[in-house]
Parts: C-alpha cells; structure tokens; sequence
C-alpha cells in the first residue's frame, strides 16, 4: 500500500523565512546587503509582520544581523574567521576543563545535567533556534567554572558569543545535532567518571570538527559565489 504524503500548511511568516533564506545562500541576497523590510514586503506581497518575524528567525539561525541606526543585512561570513575563533576555543576550553574536572562537586554535575536536558529539549523545537547556542554555552560554562579561572571563562564566553551565528548556521543546515546531542552527553559521562585525559580529548575533537565542518559550508558557499567577502 502507498503511503499518503501528509499536506503541509505553512504560515506566511514559515514561507517568507524559506524565499529570504536561499536568497541568502543562492547569492541574490549579498553578504552585507541591506534587508528594507518595506521593499521586501512589496516584493513578496507580504505585510511587514511576516517579514519581520522572518527576519528575526534569520537572525537566529546567523544569516541577518541587526545593527543600530542600519537595520537588517545579510551576514558575512569568513572561513578565517571560524578557524581563529575555533583554535582558540579548543586551546582555552581543553585546559580549564581539565583544571576543572577535579574539583566538580555533586551540585556542579547536577546544574550540568539540568542544562543539557534543557539542551536536549530545545534540539527537539524548531521555534527554540535562538535559544541552542545560550543554553549550549550555559552547559559548557557550568563543566569550566569549577577551574576556578574567573578571567579566562569570561575569554571563553566572548570566544562563544563570537561563535554563535556560526555554530548556528552549522545546527541549521548541517543537521550537526544529532552529533553535537551525543557528544554533549558523553562529555558529561566523562566529567562523571573524572576521566580528564578522554573528556579533553572530546572537547577538542567536538571543537574542531565544529569548525571543520563550518568552514567547508562558508567555503562551498563563496565558491558558489554566495558570499561576496571573506
């Protein structure tokens, strides 16, 4: 027996986020092109609702950032960028969690536990996009903080804030979280067990295949000629 393909209803908004995302990705939205929501709602026979709430979706998935006084643009994203961004992270994060692992206590394990399943749920809703990379570096934070190096998380939290349209993009259209879900989960089983030398080994492979993976997605992107600068 055939199976019957379900009808998807979309809502305009759903509609709009999809024409202004391959605009993006397919070059005829350039990176660094202002997004007029007016002129785009002409365009696409919309109101400006939709339009904005499709621009806030973008955002959360990297694509369109927002700046005072200038509004909307396409993001531009560089392959060197990624790559510096991410060497440092594995080099800064490895060691404090390996300084931190043996002083977690129960209660630090536990805010830990509690962050990844919240983790775990927010992979599950689409809607919760903007939410991924908060509660990702919440999780990561709370395996560092034990290290007891205020000055060094907060580097790590800038490295991250830094990170987050990338790690972002990587999530939304790699569909990298299956991955990043189990690898999130063994890193804590080996905070756990106090095993510093596999859980730092984790870490970096977690950081730089993350970064290998998003500078190939930039890098295929500017060889297509989506992206117009690096």
């Amino acid at each position: 027996m055939n199976r019957i393909t379900p009808i998807i209803h979309k809502t305009r908004t759903q509609v709009v986020v999809e024409v202004l995302r391959e605009k993006i990705l397919s070059g005829d939205i350039a990176a660094g092109e202002p997004l007029r929501q007016t002129a785009l709602a002409e365009e696409l026979n919309v109101s400006r609702i939709p339009i904005r709430e499709a621009l806030l979706q973008l955002e959360a998935e990297g694509l369109v950032k927002f700046e005072a006084h200038k509004g909307a643009t396409a993001t531009e994203l560089s392959v060197n960028h990624v790559n510096e961004l991410f060497n440092l992270r594995a080099l800064i994060e490895t060691d404090l969690l390996a300084k931190s692992i043996p002083n977690m206590t129960e209660f630090d394990l536990h805010n830990a536990e509690s962050l990844l399943l919240q983790l775990e749920d927010a992979f599950k809703r689409r809607e919760s996009i903007a939410s991924w990379s908060e509660l990702n570096m919440a999780f990561h934070l709370c395996l560092y903080r034990p290290a007891q190096c205020p000055h060094t998380l907060d580097i790590v939290q800038n490295l991250n804030n830094n990170c987050d349209r990338y790690i972002r993009l990587q999530l939304v259209l790699e569909g990298s979280i299956p991955q990043a879900a189990k690898e999130h989960r063994l890193l804590l089983e080996y905070c756990k067990q106090r095993d510093v030398t596999e859980a730092t080994q984790l870490l970096k492979s977690h950081i730089i295949d993350a970064a290998q993976a998003i500078g190939n997605l930039v890098k295929t992107k500017n060889n297509n000629s989506v992206l117009n600068k690096l």
